[in-house]
């Protein structure tokens, strides 16, 4: 029986799942990675390329281990890490420096003024918000003209064999190692169910595109199950501002 709850229960759902695997939720995910989702996030922060003063937003942050990737790239920039389970931000608060905070907030309507950051980065969260749609065109109002967006997410391998092995690791090994570890079950077969419903990499890309954004690129990570999206909102000429010597401005909360 699939764990996968209706639209209208999706936003109660995943945060019950979160907070009661907020705990446990680092080690889980160096396990059932192999300690690779650590580097998927440095190749992301390296795609971004931010200055040094770079105004930043991790979406559905978690425990924030985007928070010191972000930090050490930009070293003079601050960075918000928002998401709608308390449980997770409490877990992740010794990542946190003068020049970093957890705001509680929903993608889909973020306490932020328009045009407010330099860099967002998004790791493995789209897959749990109840509207894509909507959180994009979100992220969009936000986003400084020039500034951009990196979205790290679960991707179906393209060849047959690999796609093979990775299905049978993600429904069927790695539900039973959370269960035998005293992990939730119901949470680490979520992961698989929601990850077949996700939306192709070059779909994905067109919602991107559908959103606003521009400059809309994607490639897939090693052992190439993992996709990461990079997109520009553009200036209003058509070309991307640079992100260089800009004034740091201070965080509207709305």
């Amino acid at each position: 029986m699939s764990v996968l709850p209706p639209p209208a229960d999706k936003a109660r759902f995943v945060a019950a799942m979160f907070d009661r695997i907020a705990g446990g939720y680092d080690r889980m995910n160096k396990l059932m990675t192999f300690g690779l989702d650590d580097w998927w996030r440095r190749i992301t922060v390296r795609a971004l390329a931010p200055a040094a003063d770079a105004q930043m937003l991790d979406i559905g942050s978690g425990t924030g281990p985007f928070i010191p990737l972000l930090l050490a790239s930009a070293p003079q920039g601050y960075v918000v890490g928002t998401d709608f389970t308390l449980a997770m931000m409490q877990a992740g608060q010794a990542r946190l420096t003068e020049q970093s905070a957890f705001v509680c907030g929903d993608a889909m309507q973020l306490p932020f003024a328009d045009s407010t950051f330099d860099i967002i980065t998004a790791g493995f969260v789209i897959r749990n918000v109840v509207d894509i749609d909507t959180t994009f065109r979100e992220l969009y109002r936000i986003t400084k003209p020039g500034g951009k967006l990196a979205i790290l997410e679960v991707a179906r391998p393209r060849l047959a064999l690999v796609r093979w092995g990775h299905r049978l690791y993600f429904e069927r090994i790695m539900p039973a190692l959370a269960g035998a570890l005293g992990a939730d079950p119901v949470a680490y077969r979520y992961l698989p169910e929601s990850s077949r419903l996700f939306p192709d990499p070059p779909v994905l890309a067109d919602m991107l595109r559908a959103a606003g954004w521009q400059q809309v690129t994607y490639r897939l990570l090693p052992p190439n199950a993992v996709a990461l999206h990079v997109a520009v909102k553009e200036s209003g000429d058509g070309h991307a501002e640079t992100l260089r010597g800009r004034e740091r401005v201070d965080f509207k909360i709305v």
